[in-house]
């Protein structure tokens, strides 16, 4: 990817592939934490969160933008609002199909 792609929001992944599984913005994943030991992967881990958004990083890595089901704020994580927002490597969550 070149830095005019890189910069480019139009360019940015829709699906992802996890153990097999095709998933796309809206669908819904287990937060299984594990490159990070801090509070809020503890909190995190075993939870049911909604993919708002895939992001390739300048290393072509992927990471997802989750918003955590039972958040009562989670409409925030929607809006893109800090907090709300939280983002995980694709080995650190399980698809969820047919929830």
């Amino acid at each position: 990817m070149n830095d005019e792609d890189f910069f480019n929001p139009a360019t940015k992944p829709e699906t992802v592939s996890i153990g097999g599984v095709l998933l796309r913005l809206g669908d819904l994943v287990r937060v299984r934490p594990k490159n990070r030991a801090d509070a809020m992967d503890m909190a995190l881990a075993g939870r049911i969160a909604m993919i708002e958004s895939i992001e390739l990083d300048a290393e072509d890595k992927t990471h997802l933008a989750l918003v955590i089901e039972d958040d009562p704020g989670k409409d925030l994580g929607v809006a893109r609002m800090p907090g709300h927002r939280f983002f995980y490597g694709t080995d650190e969550v399980e698809p969820l199909e047919g929830e």
